[in-house]
């Protein structure tokens, strides 16, 4: 039975240990975001398990080619499919397990979970983010035993696991007078009662031990007036100080103290929801946190919860315990409120994703990108290297925020369908923490412009990938699944790049007069980490082989060295040799098919 108050929680036996150790470096690690309700529901069959074997029970078989758009093939289907993607589908932290050698195998080496707490009763909130019991796990999703055994499971297969907590604002847990959503104006506004597990705002605003499970907000703690600012719905995201203190729609925003952050005064609602997440941390032995909408946090508030929550971690011998900051907005913004904040890297940053995507579909400059990570002065760093462990970089997510309403993976349409594993190259091999989305390894398209269509099942069911309905995507044999686990064992096998420095490649055509790299075409750049260069180059280009001269480093390599190519997307590429000639300083000649990636040493 979950805990029904902090107060009652014997922390000396949860931290008794042993507790799973931090990694040494967190720029060594390959996170992978899933929905947990949208990733497996643990009924497919036809899938490799974590022991490598085909796993033959199960209801759901592997989804074909020829599956794709069954769920849509007349307007009562579509219909039936569009409404699936607005609602629960089924996936289980228990599905989620099974699936971990799925993920082992691909390359990836720390899972970042949706939230699983328990949302308000009734409501669609399949995502996680509207919680109302901080202390007990949602039944959709499974037991807090079941959050224990994934933890356990995945530190067995070699893999970390990064919870997703929100600790900005609670699930739809009260209404306001009049039982409608007022418009943040800066004044508090009536609360007419806590939610009975009707939906219903009958509940007096107080102690509420008859509310339990369902009703109210939980734990017992967080039963007061004072939890919440009031202050009503934001309507403008950039105005100080309504982003900070509004309701994000019908998310009730919690008051978590005031102050500056210096000399911040944490509110009782802030040192009930620390002291929850750190209980999470004990009880399933979890490895870090990504923290929802940071930008929405008074700083206090925020540096307040990551030296708690650092401090505690460190206390049961998680010397390196990852709080991941979601901050949306510029690079500028982002790296200001992580410092202020303390935590260790940011999440989210519109640049970094609008230009990895730009630039892997050959429209941007791809100066624009890995700018980015040279301007280190500008966020108060001596060195770009300082980038490695404090960006997690990626392109595709499950809000989009960056794309307005229009929303659609990577992969949808042209030239992104064929341009798939340019992304997952430049992500992976470019400096940061690369995050995948679930599914991109699969070419997911997620096509139709809302937040629902790029959530799609992985495990089919009712709103399956490619307007699909009852057939999984967990398929190992995939063209792109297979050669992101060949750049993702490169990456693994070479610090250079994983921890080196970067450098985008001059490029020439005819090795006498060379210029950056345009937006089309061959794309190089260089890791270098102590005296060992790692030339990578990707073609935006889907449709031409792309063959230029691209400088490397005269001061690491002797004129006829050579290099040797240790991945390449054209397995006849791969064990290559290109000799190093003296051309701007030091050059050699690269070859890249068509939407094809490269890698030397």
């Amino acid at each position: 039975m979950p805990y029904r108050r902090i107060a009652d929680i014997d922390f000396a036996a949860l931290t008794r240990g042993p507790f799973h150790p931090s990694p040494d470096d967190w720029a060594d690690e390959v996170l992978y975001f899933l929905l947990v309700d949208r990733f497996s529901d643990g009924a497919e069959r036809g899938y490799r398990g974590n022991d490598g074997a085909v796993v033959t029970e199960g209801t759901t078989p592997p989804l074909s080619a020829g599956d794709h758009g069954n769920a849509v093939a007349d307007e009562d289907g579509a219909a039936r499919w569009r409404d699936a993607g607005l609602t629960w589908n089924g996936g289980t932290l228990a599905g989620l397990r099974a699936k971990l050698g799925y993920l082992r195998r691909l390359g990836v080496t720390a899972i970042w979970v949706s939230p699983v707490l328990k949302q308000a009763a009734g409501q669609p909130t399949y995502h996680g983010y509207a919680i109302q019991d901080f202390l007990a796990v949602d039944p959709h999703f499974g037991t807090a035993e079941d959050l224990r055994a994934l933890a356990a499971e995945a530190h067995a297969q070699g893999l970390r696991v990064i919870l997703d907590v929100v600790v900005n604002h609670a699930g739809d847990v009260f209404g306001y007078e009049g039982d409608a959503q007022p418009l943040w104006s800066g004044q508090r506004y009536p609360v007419k009662g806590f939610r009975d597990a009707g939906g219903r705002p009958v509940l007096p605003v107080g102690p509420a031990p008859d509310a339990y499970p369902d009703g109210a907000v939980w734990p017992e703690e967080l039963q007061s007036t004072a939890t919440f600012t009031g202050k009503g719905r934001i309507t403008d995201w950039d105005h100080y100080p309504e982003y900070l203190d509004g309701d994000f729609e019908t998310l009730k925003d919690i008051a978590l103290g005031e102050g500056p952050a210096d000399d911040y005064r944490p509110s009782a609602a802030l040192l009930a929801l620390v002291r929850a997440y750190q209980y999470w941390i004990a009880y399933a032995d979890l490895d870090g946190f990504r923290v929802d909408t940071v930008k929405h946090l008074d700083p206090g508030a925020a540096r307040f919860f990551a030296s708690a929550i650092h401090e505690f971690a460190q206390s049961i011998g998680k010397e390196r315990f990852y709080l991941v900051a979601e901050i949306t907005g510029d690079r500028a913004f982002a790296y200001r409120t992580l410092d202020e904040v303390g935590m260790d890297a940011a999440l989210g940053l519109a640049d970094v994703q609008d230009r990895l995507e730009r630039v892997a579909k050959g429209e941007a400059d791809p100066g624009e990108y890995f700018a980015l990570f040279r301007n280190s002065l500008q966020v108060g760093r001596e060195s770009h290297t300082w980038f490695r462990d404090k960006v997690v970089t990626g392109y595709d997510d499950h809000d989009q925020v960056r794309k307005g309403w229009w929303k659609a993976r990577f992969a949808a349409g042209e030239p992104g369908r064929r341009l798939a594993l340019v992304a997952l190259a430049l992500n992976a091999a470019t400096l940061g923490i690369p995050c995948v989305y679930y599914g991109s390894e699969q070419d997911f398209d997620g096509e139709g412009g809302h937040d629902r269509y790029i959530r799609e099942a992985m495990f089919g069911g009712e709103f399956g990938p490619f307007r699909s309905r009852g057939g999984h995507a967990f398929d190992e044999d995939h063209p792109t699944y297979r050669e992101l686990q060949q750049i993702l064992a490169v990456r693994r096998r070479l610090p250079a790049l994983r921890r080196g420095r970067q450098y985008l490649r001059p490029v020439s055509a005819d090795g006498v007069v060379f210029a950056p790299p345009g937006p089309r075409g061959l794309l190089p750049w260089s890791r270098i980490f102590a005296d060992r260069e790692v030339l990578v180059a990707v073609n935006t280009d889907p449709d031409r082989v792309r063959t230029a001269w691209v400088t490397v480093d005269a001061g690491l390599h002797a004129e006829g060295a050579m290099l040797t190519c240790v991945y390449s997307s054209e397995p006849a590429l791969a064990g290559g040799r290109v000799s190093v000639s003296a051309r701007n300083g030091r050059a050699v000649q690269l070859t890249v098919p068509p939407a094809g990636v490269v890698m030397y040493q």
